[in-house]
């Protein structure tokens, strides 16, 4: 199989740099430009990261992949120059609302394909928001969205918020159940800020209970549009549903949980509900990022735990755990996954991978 060429816009970011590391050796993908913001445009990756201590991922024991040591970084605005050295784009950019939906339509326009982590077109009705395992259908948009653009190859396919990977997978399989009213509690790590929790004296021993930039709002509308359905050219949300939720920062470094609780129109027992979670897969395509296993149970009273379990299937898989029944509602149970790969760069990838399994980067 030939490689498609990826370009990485935001690279020099948190989730930019678990963006290089996932692609460093990827089996379809070879990064071809790093782009960031005219500060750092110019500069050698390697040189930037490094030098200037930019570099988050302890992970990769504080080293910047070899093959884009020295790489040039350039200049995410200057469309045509990216665009020309890439088949399609990742795009991890830290701006303002409307100047990403300008930057990405830009890619879009320009025939290059965008892969977004960012928030800004999750509300744009014909820009497909994918959770590979869940929702792999919604890529159909894309024809009409192209026919809006004006392109034949471009587009812009988005993730959805990370806190929702924790729980939409879990609750996914039981919507035949009739998923009514969910309450969700999310507990989410620094590194959902773009911070390292060394680094963040205020979390420290502390829990900030309020999270910017709608993350509520988020959590509550973006499964909304996975559940919905394509009609007439754009994703329209699913009816019925009813979703309220609370984020939280905790001291953390990465791993978001979330505390859910359900209401069904069909109750269904607890021991169906375990089996549907283990028995779900999601993906039909053989993907190189997809896990192993997409949900695991765990029937250990104290798990999943973040520390223990966000890794799961190299960050890719979804820990499931706790599933009792409830006085108000119909049970609880406790979610947890991984918010900068299942949640953020490594879910892009994926997406990236089902795409071009089924031809959208031809």
């Amino acid at each position: 199989m030939k490689k498609l060429n990826a370009g990485i816009i935001g690279a020099t970011g948190m989730v930019g740099q678990r963006f290089a590391l996932l692609l460093e050796n990827h089996p379809w993908f070879e990064v071809t430009a790093l782009a960031a913001s005219p500060r750092s445009a110019g500069k050698a990756y390697g040189e930037l990261m490094e030098n200037e201590n930019r570099w988050m991922m302890e992970a990769s024991g504080g080293r910047v992949p070899e093959n884009m040591k020295n790489m040039t970084v350039l200049d995410a605005s200057d469309i045509s120059s990216v665009a020309s050295k890439c088949d399609f784009v990742f795009c991890a950019v830290d701006m303002k609302k409307d100047e990403i939906i300008a930057l990405e339509e830009a890619y879009a326009r320009a025939e290059c394909p965008v892969i977004s982590n960012n928030s800004a077109h999750r509300k744009t009705p014909d820009v497909p928001m994918i959770i590979p395992e869940v929702n792999p259908g919604h890529a159909e948009v894309i024809h009409a969205q192209r026919k809006r653009l004006g392109t034949k190859r471009g587009f812009i396919a988005v993730k959805s918020n990370c806190s929702i990977q924790s729980y939409v997978p879990a609750l996914h399989p039981l919507l035949p159940f009739g998923v009514k009213d969910v309450l969700a509690c999310t507990y989410q790590a620094v590194s959902g800020a773009g911070k390292k929790l060394c680094d963040w004296e205020e979390m420290q021993d502390n829990v900030i209970p309020y999270i910017g930039g709608g993350e509520e709002e988020k959590s509550e509308k973006e499964p909304l549009k996975i559940w919905g359905k394509i009609e007439d050219g754009v994703i329209r949300d699913a009816a019925g549903i009813n979703i309220t939720a609370q984020c939280v920062r905790v001291p953390v470094s990465d791993g978001h949980l979330a505390a859910v609780y359900v209401r069904f129109e069909n109750k269904p027992g607890k021991e169906e509900i375990i089996k549907i979670w283990n028995g779900f897969g999601g993906l039909s395509e053989s993907l190189p990022s997809a896990p192993e296993k997409f949900l695991t149970y765990f029937e250990e009273e104290s798990y999943p735990q973040t520390k223990l379990h966000r890794g799961l299937y190299n960050g890719m898989g979804v820990a499931v755990g706790r599933l009792r029944e409830d006085s108000q509602y119909d049970y609880k149970f406790i979610g947890l996954s991984h918010n900068t790969l299942r949640g953020a760069a490594g879910g892009a990838v994926l997406t990236a991978e089902l795409l071009m399994s089924k031809g959208y980067f031809d």
